[in-house]
Formats: structure tokens, C-alpha cells, sequence
């Protein structure tokens, strides 16, 4: 039940951003500001949650292993959702499917938005690092260490995720009940995804729980590196240093508990 619940709070960050996202625009600079409080609290998430228990888990080499192949995977990935995401553009610019415009008051949507496909790329993405991630949070409950951390980490990242892919969605035409829809369909699979760390991962080996622990380190560090960080600072400069610092400060204080 604890694992149920956790899940549940964590992915319901996926509905609320997907609705507020269908429905309103904000301010350019709130959308980098919550892009940069998700990539601070997912540094000290990844660090003292994932990589760390790996590394206790199956010593150094398994876990800087899974950690480079979890980077690997999700970089490879990514690139093709952004060609994805691109549709007929022929100059990348940036992240493609993570159109902040999209979901911003004083910007145009970019193509990738209103004639590609930057909304479920963006959807595909968040899965394809959520479910780990989740996974992850499901066995640190699993194994009585709270979870704290990564719960928040989670959960503000996956807001601002949601409302841009929903944004950009809606820029592409589609209705809200489809909207809504796939997004419920991805919080209701990273649910599933704690109660599987929590359950059979769990009880298994210290070095099998190592991989997708630090799988999802790396995955997670891909992503900071790939999309958060970089559009965080394209949309709102040099003060996005000033949201980063107030969420790695917050996941830290709660990793402390």
C-alpha cells in the first residue's frame, strides 16, 4: 500500500501538469524556473538515492557500468525522439520535443509542436526515465530507506514535463480527452512501476538491485544533461541557477530525514 501511494502521488504530478498544460499558458520564465527546480532536486536524487545505493549495492563497477549504459540508452533514444519531434524541420534547434514555447504566454509554439510530434516525444521520454526512476523508488521502499528525496524529485519533475508535452499536444491540435488520456495512461504505468520495485525487485540480490538503480542514475544524469538543464537555461538565463540551487536544497534536506 505504501508503495501504491507513493506511485500514485508521484505520478499524479503527470496528470495535474498534463491538465494545467491542455488549459493554460505561462509566463516563459516560470516554465524555466520549474524546469531548473526539477533538474536541482533530481542531482541530489540521483546522487544520494540511485548511484550511491547502487554503489552499496554492487560495488563500484557494477554500478558505474549500469550508470553508463543507462546514459547510453537514453541518450541514444532521445536524439530519435527529438528527430521524432522534429516532423518537417530540417534544422534541429535545441531539444525538439521539449517546446517550452508551446506552453509559454509571450512565445509561438515551434514547428516541432504544431506539425511534428514534440508532445508524445516528450511523453515517450518521460517513460523511458520514469519507469527506472520509479522502479528505483519502489525498491528503496521496499528496502525501508525512505524514498524521500527521490519521491520529490520525481514528482517536480514530472510536472513541468507534462504541462509542456500536454501544451505542445494541444498546439498540434489534439482534444483534451486525448490529452489527458495518454498522460493518465503513463502515471498509471510509473505507478505500476513502484509497486514492481517494492514487490519482486525488492526482495532480490544486492548486486541484481545494483543495475537498474544505477541504470536509472544514468538515465536520469542524461537527461539533466540532455533536455532540463539546457532548455532551463535557454528559456530563463542566467537566474535558473538560483531555482537549481533551491531544489537541490530541498531534495537534500528531505534525503536527510
Amino acid at each position: 500500500m505504501d508503495a501504491l501511494l507513493f506511485g500514485l502521488i508521484a505520478s499524479s504530478a503527470l496528470v495535474i501538469g498534463a491538465w494545467v498544460g491542455s488549459r493554460f499558458q505561462l509566463p516563459k520564465a516560470v516554465l524555466a524556473g520549474m524546469l531548473a527546480f526539477a533538474a536541482g532536486a533530481l542531482i541530489t536524487a540521483l546522487s544520494f538515492e540511485l548511484f550511491e545505493d547502487a554503489y552499496e549495492h554492487g560495488g563500484i563497477w557494477r554500478a558505474a557500468v549500469g550508470l553508463i549504459v543507462g546514459a547510453l540508452v537514453f541518450t541514444v533514444l532521445s536524439s530519435r525522439l527529438d528527430r521524432l519531434a522534429q516532423g518537417k524541420r530540417k534544422e534541429p534547434e535545441g531539444s525538439e520535443k521539449l517546446d517550452v514555447d508551446a506552453a509559454a504566454q509571450d512565445r509561438a509554439p515551434s514547428a516541432a509542436s504544431t506539425s511534428g510530434a514534440a508532445g508524445l516525444a516528450l511523453l515517450a521520454a518521460v517513460t523511458l526515465d520514469g519507469v527506472p526512476e520509479n522502479v528505483a523508488l519502489g525498491v528503496s521502499l521496499g528496502e525501508g530507506t525512505g524514498g524521500l528525496a527521490l519521491l520529490a524529485a520525481i514528482f517536480v519533475s514530472n510536472f513541468p514535463e507534462a504541462l509542456v508535452g500536454s501544451a505542445s499536444m494541444r498546439e498540434q491540435g489534439r482534444s483534451r480527452t486525448f490529452i489527458l488520456g495518454t498522460w493518465l495512461a503513463c502515471a498509471g504505468l510509473l505507478t505500476l512501476a513502484v509497486v514492481l520495485g517494492a514487490g519482486p525487485l525488492s526482495s532480490a540480490a544486492p548486486e541484481t538491485l545494483s543495475l537498474p538503480l544505477a541504470f536509472a542514475a544514468g538515465a536520469v544524469l542524461a537527461s539533466l544533461a540532455d533536455t532540463l538543464m539546457p532548455e532551463a537555461y535557454e528559456k530563463g538565463g542566467p537566474l535558473v541557477a538560483l531555482s537549481t540551487t533551491a531544489g537541490f536544497v530541498l531534495s537534500f534536506v528531505l534525503a536527510t530525514l
